[in-house]
């Protein structure tokens, strides 16, 4: 019996030992897990994007936009400000499980591993809200292995670190629903223009739909997609009990106002801005894009929010979002250099090309008031000063080249003047012009001014046709603006490291005088008359409630209004980007957009005039003579110029020749008539004095 027993015994210890084994494993295996989830728990996550982003600041040193590859910029919203309804969509079709699990769907993952292994690849996947989050913080969307592994350790690091309603607030503000909008705040409004808050049903549950396949179920390019999707979503909250079969039938009946595509706003505020702004950083301080994106730098810049904001709803208003017609605006401050606005294009989701730094737009007569310019500083022209407008055939190059401009629609006025000539934007005059004074002088005087662009020192240069951008456009006009002082371009004023520390800082230099200040001013009171009666801008002069001087420009494909204040130096450009030629309709929106933005950007700005620099004089003169006026001219006109340069002859037209008009109609800035040298008040400001 004990040899019995012995034997019987022999055949269990195989099982015993494959027990303990097991058993073995498993504690091993536990120690093992918990080791990893002690370790995953005391491993920080990676920096969340915004964290480490850089960031763009606006004048008022708040942020403006983030920088990042792709161009997204979130406006992140508390759980408490999205819909329920949309919560509940999206939970019933992405995870319904979400509140319940670890951050894994095991059921979800064992069919999605079925249907895997019976089509023979990674065809089909079961993420939870948890594992799209992670994956769109933190990884790539390639199907390797690696990648499912990272997204699982991130999984469970986010599980345990943030709270369930914690994470389904980071993925509403993360997921994209295409056309730019990254989460549903985005989203809401690019959709149907109003805040995650206050979504419907139908609205929400479209919008739940999207995250799929944002190009497959939009709405706005295949609408029986969405609507399908739409369906299914629906389908999916009568079934977790959300909400009712007739409010399902409701909601999928309703007719859902869509915001107009190419309506909605920019992903970001001023991203034409912010992509110039990008350029500059990386150019400066000699760093790659993803140095720049994950620097956690902070960039300080010379934009205006309210400008902005202002040249962005001017731009809205006054282009046609269903045309393919493109526009920019960029606004500097004449006194500083600074830009304050900057807008690149009609709508930057669909074009992301910056035509506020196109070089290769001509200038048409936007372009005369440079070459005026030159002419006034030689002092061989003045606002006086007479061609006859007329079909010309002009000689250059050693009388080798011929050149035979002609006016808008063949309209010809004779004599006139350089005044009549801006306001007209008379040809043959512009051309008489730059023969004078020389097409070598006038490109210099462009560069000195700051048009970067390289010009051709032909005759025709005088009606615009060497390309420009709008950029130095504005440079250049903020010149004139600025009484002939140029100070140089800037966006950046500063930079600094996630520490604070400064990285760069744009030098304080003083303005260069490259102009006369008299020269400026004087062009500046001819510009004016382009908004009077006659001038090119008069139909929008009731617009700006404030003095303004400017040039509206266009060719065969291009429209321009250039102009300024004392405050801010403006270019506004229309055209097409294949080289389209543009309508009398299209060339005509510029100066719209010009005068909305500017009476808009300063409407806290009380109106101011030009200020009178020395050098100037201002007197008036008989408009048909162009001689002094005498107190028997029936017309007198003001007119001014450089000290020197006025008419020393007086009218004899109307009788009484050489005798002026009264001492009170004539005036000179420069110094005051003598006989205010005894008048009351100076007699009461010296016996107080005394």
């Amino acid at each position: 019996m004990p040899h019995e027993s012995a034997n019987s015994k022999k055949p269990r210890r195989p099982f015993r030992r494959l027990f303990r084994l097991l058993a073995i494993v498993a504690v091993i295996g536990l120690i093992a897990a918990g080791g990893l989830l002690g370790y995953l728990y005391q491993k920080p996550l990676p920096p969340l994007g915004d964290d480490i982003r850089s960031k763009l600041l606006d004048s008022r040193g708040e942020v403006l936009a983030v920088f990042t590859s792709d161009g997204r910029s979130r406006d992140p919203v508390a759980l408490e400000q999205i819909s329920p309804l949309l919560i509940k969509a999206t939970l019933a079709v992405e995870d319904r499980k979400f509140y319940s699990h670890a951050g894994f769907d095991a059921k979800g993952m064992g069919r999605a591993v079925l249907a895997n292994l019976e089509s023979g690849e990674r065809s089909q996947g079961a993420s939870t809200l948890t594992q799209q989050l992670a994956r769109n913080l933190y990884l790539t969307h390639e199907k390797t292995w690696t990648r499912k592994a990272k997204e699982a350790f991130y999984t469970v690091q986010l599980e345990m670190k943030f709270s369930k309603d914690e994470i389904l607030n980071m993925y509403l503000n993360e997921i994209y629903y295409g056309h730019g909008a990254y989460g549903i705040e985005a989203a809401a409004q690019m959709y149907f223009g109003k805040p995650a808050a206050e979504l419907d049903l139908a609205e929400s549950t479209m919008l739940a739909g999207i995250p799929k396949g944002p190009t497959y179920y939009s709405p706005y390019t295949h609408m029986e997609n969405a609507k399908k999707r739409q369906g299914i979503i629906l389908s999916a909250m009568v079934e977790t009990g959300d909400i009712t079969d007739g409010q399902a039938l409701a909601a999928s009946r309703e007719t859902l106002d869509f915001k107009p595509q190419g309506n909605q706003e920019t992903a970001a505020p001023a991203p034409y801005f912010r992509d110039y702004v990008r350029a500059q950083t990386m150019q400066l301080l000699n760093i790659s894009a993803d140095e720049l994106e994950q620097g956690g730098l902070r960039v300080y810049t010379t934009l205006d929010p309210d400008m902005q904001q202002a040249a962005e709803d001017a731009v809205r208003q006054g282009m046609d979002a269903q045309s393919e017609l493109e526009t920019a605006l960029v606004s500097v401050d004449p006194r500083s250099g600074y830009i304050k606005a900057m807008v690149g294009g009609k709508n930057y989701r669909t074009n992301q090309f910056n035509h506020a730094l196109a070089t290769t737009r001509q200038p048409g007569s936007s372009f005369k008031p440079i070459m005026y310019l030159t002419a006034l500083s030689s002092k061989t022209m003045t606002g006086l000063s007479v061609f006859n407008s007329q079909p010309t055939l002009f000689h250059y190059d050693n009388n080798r080249k011929t050149y035979q401009p002609r006016n808008f629609g063949d309209k010809y006025l004779g004599e006139i003047n350089m005044r009549q000539a801006i306001a007209a934007s008379d040809n043959i005059y512009a051309v008489n012009t730059i023969m004078k004074v020389g097409a070598d002088n006038v490109a210099e005087m462009a560069a000195k001014m700051g048009i970067s662009s390289p010009l051709q020192s032909v005759p025709s240069l005088a009606l615009g046709t060497s390309p420009v951008s709008p950029l130095d456009m504005a440079s250049a006009f903020a010149v004139i603006g600025g009484g002939g002082v140029k100070h140089p371009v800037t966006a950046i004023l500063k930079i600094t490291d996630s520490q604070g520390n400064m990285l760069y800082e744009a030098p304080q230099r003083q303005g260069e005088q490259v102009v006369e200040p008299g020269a400026a001013y004087v062009l500046t009171r001819l510009m004016e008359g382009v908004f009077e009666s006659g001038g090119t801008g008069n139909r929008v002069a009731s617009v700006i409630k404030r003095p303004v001087a400017g040039k509206t420009g266009t060719t065969d494909t291009d429209g321009w209004m250039v102009g300024f204040t004392p405050e801010l130096a403006t270019a506004v450009w229309v055209g097409y980007d294949k080289g389209r030629e543009i309508s009398t309709t299209d060339g005509r929106r510029a100066a719209p957009i010009f005068a909305e933005f500017t009476e808009k950007a300063l409407e806290n700005v009380p109106p101011k005039i030009f200020p009178i620099p020395d050098g100037v004089v201002s007197v008036y003169i008989n408009p048909e003579s162009g001689k002094l006026a005498t107190a028997a001219c029936p017309e007198k006109e003001l007119e001014t110029f450089l000290s020197g340069t006025e008419p020393t002859e007086y009218c004899d037209e109307h009788g009484e020749s050489g005798k002026a008009s009264p001492p009170e109609e004539q005036t000179d800035e420069q110094s005051a008539p003598a006989e205010e040298e005894h008048s009351l008040w100076n007699d009461i400001k010296r016996w107080w004095m005394n």
